[in-house]
């Protein structure tokens, strides 16, 4: 009986373990974080392996013969009667590839935050390191493409190499929030689509595991499109991929795709969802929220101390959330709210025109167009660096306290870390009546949570203030992060925030049981925490009309005003009236001056507010939040208000109060511009 060739059995296996892991469409994700023991075991062997097969490559090259027929992951067996010259080329692209490809391993899952400095400044070198060795591989393969193809290079080879380093690009922009990465990223793959790496003329529609990197390119491509805001570009990735989807479907009838389809969903379902609200960039753009006339009192406005906003946590967890791979609609609102919008030459949208018989392929030339030079400073001059955010999804409680107390052990002084929680609540344990809607008032009933966790750390986790005031109950609601109905370890308290009140925290508590977070205020062990807690419920003109899984309305409150507020009167826009929105814009913005201008001037401004208001981030949120606060308290019925009033602690200065003159005419000047003012409440006062 004839033994099986080790070296043959090794490849097999290699290639086996690596097809089942690109037929996980989840892969396409690059938020996807590998945390549970299971798939780490599978991931260390997969590496195991793909390390062993590189090691038995080289083996092959010098002359080792494995029994079948097998192929390499790049080019195949060197052609007979190859000249040296062509052979050396071969030999240096295959070292380039296997070298880049082991470099990029090691970095492809780096935590964004944590280690402290000596540990950020090592993650920088790797990454320069494979960034480096990326760019020799790219520029060599663009001259000596005519020798690679000589020797069986594949179009769809060079479209892994650019891929990889799109992924790349954008793994930097998750972890410094750095635009110029997205960009970069964005050039990469467009490359890749308008250069059909992944199509060409070859038998590329028979192999499934070409085509299994087709779609993961697509999802690549349209995560980076969708936070770059290249609406036509999305739809005809949209359109392409779910085309390609049901392409794969009917020729490899044996593989199920059914994630695959899955994600095509998500996809329409998210662009469906937040198509027709657009009419402004929701990223900070100096033309629409840099107001001249209030600039000076900003620039003269001067606190005892100021903080720089350096750090958020932006994290949501709900059941059956609009999302596309790992990325939510509100974590997407968020991250577009907390950046600035690249400006000039930096950042330009070119129209995207496809064209109906396709693009030209160049079978043989290099890929001159895609410019990877990382050496340049592509730094936008023009705009300040963004804070940083990390972005959780569907985490759990653990994570999240993990994750806050690794921000904030490394934040920098004087600077304030900004932390979005979304997520549902105890609603239904009577919270409403439990927590007073009367702001900062530590009055609160003690129910008692009918868990043996909550009922231990009730007993002993409740402080009693010297005052003689009652007792607060820190750990009586939650936020659900987690199955609901599940054990109280997926619960989300106030209490568990508390220790991270020792550095300046903005927090926004987004839940129908966000009221129940008002106990942090006074309980603070440091420092005191800014408070934007949401309505325990939206309000909308006509429910019938708003999709329950259109996100949050607060959320949209602050990071879309315009738009929210017309969802909220069931107003659709259409681009027939561009020149009605662009004037309710305009009532806007002058209404945010002239805030602006109060806040600015204000001499009762708590120092909480006081050292934030001069960054515009937190700043524009600030004025948002009067906004969101104003139009809700007169467009809610008064006997509804407790539930529908979005709350903030400490109190902002009365004159920017929805009763203020000040804030009172711009909203009825905003409902009268849409003819809706007969659905407010305007009262005189």
């Amino acid at each position: 009986m004839k033994r099986a060739n080790p070296i043959a059995t090794l490849f097999v296996l290699a290639d086996v373990v690596g097809i089942s892991f690109r037929n996980r469409p989840l892969e396409s994700s690059p938020f996807l974080s590998f945390s549970d023991a299971h798939t780490q075991t599978h991931i260390s062997f997969l590496f195991s392996v793909y390390h062993c097969f590189l090691e038995f490559s080289d083996d092959r090259r010098r002359g080792a013969s494995p029994d079948g027929d097998l192929r390499r992951p790049y080019l195949s067996d060197s052609p007979a009667g190859m000249s040296e010259d062509t052979e050396r080329a071969l030999q240096t692209f295959r070292a380039l590839v296997e070298s880049a490809d082991r470099k990029f391993g090691r970095v492809r899952d780096v935590a964004a935050y944590g280690g402290g400095a000596s540990r950020q400044q090592q993650q920088q070198h790797a990454f320069q390191k494979v960034f480096k060795a990326y760019t020799r591989l790219w520029k060599y393969q663009q001259e000596n493409r005519s020798k690679l193809v000589e020797c069986g290079l594949r179009r769809w080879e060079i479209g892994e190499i650019a891929s990889r380093i799109g992924q790349l690009y954008f793994g930097q922009y998750t972890r410094t929030s750095e635009c110029r990465f997205l960009v970069e990223a964005y050039v990469f793959y467009e490359a890749i689509l308008s250069r059909r790496y992944f199509q060409g003329s070859e038998p590329n529609a028979k192999d499934l595991g070409v085509r299994s990197k087709e779609l993961r390119f697509y999802a690549r491509f349209l995560l980076v499109s969708v936070i770059l805001n290249r609406t036509e570009m999305v739809n005809h990735l949209v359109e392409r991929f779910g085309a390609l989807v049901e392409d794969c479907k009917s020729t490899f009838r044996e593989t199920n795709f059914k994630e695959w389809k899955q994600v095509v969903q998500e996809i329409n379902r998210f662009t469906k969802v937040d198509k027709g609200f657009s009419f402004r960039p929701m990223r900070y753009c100096g033309a629409f929220d840099t107001h001249r006339a209030s600039l000076p009192y900003v620039a003269r406005f001067h606190a005892k101390r100021v903080l720089k906003f350096h750090d958020a946590l932006l994290t949501s967890y709900h059941r059956n959330e609009v999302k596309f791979a790992e990325l939510t609609l509100d974590m997407y609102r968020m991250i577009q709210c907390l950046e600035w919008e690249p400006s000039g030459t930096f950042y330009q949208k070119h129209t995207f025109k496809p064209k109906e018989n396709g693009d030209t392929i160049d079978h043989s030339g290099a890929s001159g167009i895609i410019d990877m030079n990382l050496t340049a400073d592509m730094t936008d001059p023009t705009i300040p660096p963004n804070p940083r955010k990390a972005t959780l999804y569907r985490p759990s409680v653990t994570h999240v306290i993990a994750v806050m107390a690794t921000i904030c052990e490394e934040l920098p002084p004087d600077s304030v870390v900004l932390v979005y929680l979304s997520a549902s609540g105890n609603a239904g344990l009577n919270n409403v009546s439990q927590v007073e809607n009367s702001g900062g008032s530590s009055k609160s009933s003690r129910h008692k949570v009918p868990s043996q966790t909550s009922h231990g750390q009730n007993s002993g986790l409740s402080e009693t203030q010297n005052n003689g005031k009652r007792e607060r109950g820190y750990y009586d609601n939650y936020l659900w992060f987690g199955p609901k109905g599940n054990s109280g370890t997926n619960n989300l308290y106030p209490g568990d925030l508390i220790p991270f009140t020792r550095k300046p925290l903005f927090l926004i508590i987004d839940s129908d049981n966000s009221h129940a977070f008002k106990v942090l205020h006074g309980a603070e062990r440091g420092e005191t925490a800014a408070l934007f807690l949401s309505p325990l419920r939206p309000v909308f003109k006509n429910p019938s009309d708003v999709n329950s899984n259109s996100g949050s309305q607060f959320t949209f409150f602050l990071t879309s005003p315009l738009s929210a507020f017309c969802q909220m009167i069931g107003v659709f826009p259409n681009e027939a009236d561009t020149d009605v929105y662009n004037e309710a814009e305009n009532i806007i913005a002058n209404a945010f001056t002239e805030w602006e201008i109060i806040l600015c001037s204000s001499t009762t401004m708590d120092l909480v507010w006081a050292q934030v208001i001069s960054d515009p981030f937190l700043r524009r949120l600030i004025l948002r939040f009067i906004f969101c606060r104003s139009v809700i308290s007169f467009f809610c019925p008064p006997e509804e208000s407790e539930q529908c009033l979005p709350i903030c602690l400490p109190h902002l200065p009365t004159s920017v109060a929805p009763s203020s003159q000040a804030v009172r005419s711009a909203i009825v000047q905003l409902a009268m511009h849409f003819d809706v003012a007969d659905s407010f409440h305007f009262t005189e006062t």
